[in-house]
């Protein structure tokens, strides 16, 4: 099969389409299970829905995002930062590894960790077959909790 004529270029793709996503067509987005600051965006697919997708997320420096599982597979991609990541169901800060741009990470579904932008912001691309989930270990932790509280 040959592709001719101009890629599209919008801020999300369907997993199905020929295109690009430019950096500066990257919309982030507040997303409810992360800190306030925290943001998102969704690049690839409908995260919420069956199938492949691919989104980024950007983490202010001195936030911690709490232990949390997610069940589906995941494949996280240093994009810019260092990502700091841990695994287990309590946060330990001896637990945690740091890891530049270009890194990739696998975590299994179902696998307990935990991310601190322990030396300024971070951008993790993550690529995974949805739907996306999100579970705090402690249900006090999530902020979806909080503000129905």
């Amino acid at each position: 099969m040959q592709v001719t004529g101009e890629l599209q270029t919008p801020s999300t793709l369907s997993a199905t389409a020929v295109g690009a996503i430019l950096p500066e067509s990257v919309q982030w987005e507040p997303f409810p299970g992360f800190p306030a600051s925290a943001r998102l965006a969704t690049l690839v697919g409908t995260p919420e829905a069956e199938g492949p997708y691919v989104t980024r997320v950007k983490v202010p420096a001195g936030v911690r995002l709490m232990p949390h599982t997610h069940p589906e597979d995941r494949v996280y991609t240093v994009m810019s930062g260092v990502f700091y990541i841990g695994l287990g169901e309590t946060f330990d800060e001896a637990k945690l590894t740091a890891y530049p741009p270009g890194a990739v990470i696998v975590l299994p579904g179902g696998t307990a960790h935990f991310h601190w932008a322990k030396s300024g912001e971070y951008i993790t691309q993550i690529s995974a077959i949805g739907p996306l989930g999100l579970e705090y270990v402690d249900r006090l932790d999530d902020p979806r909790e909080r503000t129905n509280a």
